[in-house]
């Protein structure tokens, strides 16, 4: 292969990179800047006032009161085989890295040392 097709595939791969990038901040910059994730917030808030209030309103009436009633489970498990293939690749990658630059600085202080 050329120099010049290699300059030119670094330069189409560096330019896809780029444009990745750009339009991830451009999509995080976004919803940070139109406050979802404070809406997000607040609606939470909300819904925790408005089963405050029900369970206000049940001990006021004498009814039963069972907490499963007013607790709502909001977390939803995303987890799927890949996902969890993943975390699974990565913690290995991370224990690898850490291990060789653990071996590198060692080697490093040896060397400082004599």
């Amino acid at each position: 292969m050329k120099k010049e097709d290699r300059i030119k595939t670094f330069n189409k791969c560096f330019k896809v990179s780029f444009l990745v990038f750009l339009i991830s901040f451009l999509a995080l910059y976004v919803s940070q800047a139109t406050g979802y994730y404070e809406y997000e917030l607040n609606r939470r808030v909300t819904l925790t006032e408005e089963q405050i209030k029900k369970f206000e309103e049940d001990v006021k009436n004498g009814k039963d009161l069972d907490i499963d009633a007013y607790l709502t489970n909001t977390n939803r498990n995303y987890q799927t085989n890949i996902s969890k293939l993943g975390v699974n690749i990565s913690n290995g990658i991370s224990k690898y890295v850490s291990l060789a630059i653990d071996s590198l600085f060692e080697t490093i202080g040896k060397l400082v040392e004599e």
